[in-house]
């Protein structure tokens, strides 16, 4: 477990798949998480069973969880890890609006980051973000991700394109 000041960042546990199977199929999060259909309850115990082994799934995924009351408001990963060549893709969400602007995400980036670089010698982290995501922009740059290029007219979202910010924090 990571320990942080407001969070702990934990493995996803088998008891975590209601949680999970909620959280990825809201269709709220899907216009950032890039996700198109649901997905079924197996797949989520499979996408847990995955998370046992980082270097043959190239992923690893923690459950982000609130220290003062012990609940799970989020998840943050690394995925696309390339061991051989130091770098992975980081993903984040904060479940629900009640939970968000409380510094879980910052400081679970912070936490990731530490992590990257100690446990998984990873040399860089990187991102992509909607350029209509403002608040994932500013929490990125908080966290001292640089903006590092543009793919124009990258996502399709609500019938619109739209680009996508690609970032990179080194370690």
């Amino acid at each position: 477990m990571l320990q942080g000041e407001k969070v702990n960042l934990r493995a996803i546990e088998p008891s975590d798949s209601t949680l999970i199977y909620l959280w990825e199929n809201d269709i709220e999060n899907w216009k950032f998480t890039n996700t198109d259909a649901p997905l079924s309850m197996f797949e989520i115990y499979q996408l847990i069973e995955e998370q046992r082994a980082v270097r043959e799934s190239g992923q690893v995924r923690l459950i982000i969880q609130d220290k003062e009351t012990n609940t799970a408001v989020g998840a943050i990963d690394i995925y696309n890890i390339d061991f051989k060549n130091g770098f992975g893709t980081v993903g984040i969400l904060i479940a629900e609006e009640k939970y968000r602007k409380k510094g879980f995400a910052a400081e679970s980036l912070n936490l990731l980051a530490q992590y990257a670089k100690e446990h998984l010698q990873l040399h860089h982290l990187t991102c992509g973000i909607q350029s209509s995501n403002l608040p994932s922009q500013s929490l990125f740059e908080k966290c001292n991700y640089l903006k590092i290029g543009t793919r124009t007219n990258w996502f399709l979202v609500d019938g619109k394109r739209e680009d996508e910010y690609i970032y990179q924090l080194m370690l």
